[in-house]
């Protein structure tokens, strides 16, 4: 697993870690976070904990973030930050739309397969109403959709699609699908590959495309 990926965004919410050590400490508290998370759920892990794992002090963890709360939110777009990077990096490198967004879903089918524990945290705590971070499940979810949008928009401008397929709706499912998909081939399907994982999700585009 990388523990080096640059992240452009500062955060969300609660103190900012100081630049020259942003990208480090962060990674070192998402990937010891993510790995707890994943064992016990968000509520189940304490600050002395992640602190304890990711080989800084609580009072750093305090002194950057201000609470668990602010710790996990700014981790979330952390995480969303590295995946997003991975979404970018691929832009240009195929002309056929289609082809893009298998390589985007890929892309994000990889990225669980190196977080797993934040894939998880996310389906389980993203349509929890009302949720602690309710508000920035949000504002990030909407970052990633965009993402998705633009891919779709893409496709529509080069094929022929169904129009009555409302755009959002379509968007959502994709979205949902990839999380739901790989999670569900880590937690139950670990013989599936990747590449089936990323061909289940694809049908959802390739029957919004008029043959």
């Amino acid at each position: 697993m990388s523990t080096a990926e640059p992240v452009p965004s500062p955060g969300t919410g609660g103190k900012k870690l100081r630049p020259e050590r942003t990208n480090a400490t962060k990674q070192r508290l998402f990937e010891a976070s993510m790995e707890l998370i994943g064992e016990r759920g968000a509520a189940g892990v304490t600050v002395d904990e992640i602190a304890a794992a990711a080989g800084v002090s609580k009072g750093t963890v305090y002194y950057n973030f201000g609470s668990k709360s602010d710790l996990i939110a700014q981790l979330l777009r952390h995480g969303v930050d590295i995946m997003l990077g991975r979404l970018q990096a691929i832009e240009g490198q195929t002309e056929d739309p289609l082809e893009a967004m298998r390589d985007m879903v890929g892309q994000a089918m990889e990225f669980m397969d190196d977080y797993p524990s934040f894939a998880r945290l996310w389906v389980s705590e993203n349509w929890r109403a009302p949720g602690e971070w309710s508000a920035v499940f949000a504002e990030l979810r909407g970052e990633l959709l965009a993402v998705i949008g633009s891919a779709v928009e893409s496709v529509a401008s080069g094929y022929a699609v169904d129009t009555s397929i409302a755009r959002g709706s379509l968007e959502a499912a994709i979205f949902g699908a990839i999380f739901v998909v790989g999670l569900d081939r880590q937690t139950y399907n670990p013989e599936r590959t990747r590449e089936q994982s990323v061909a289940a999700v694809m049908t959802i585009m390739h029957g919004y495309v008029i043959k």
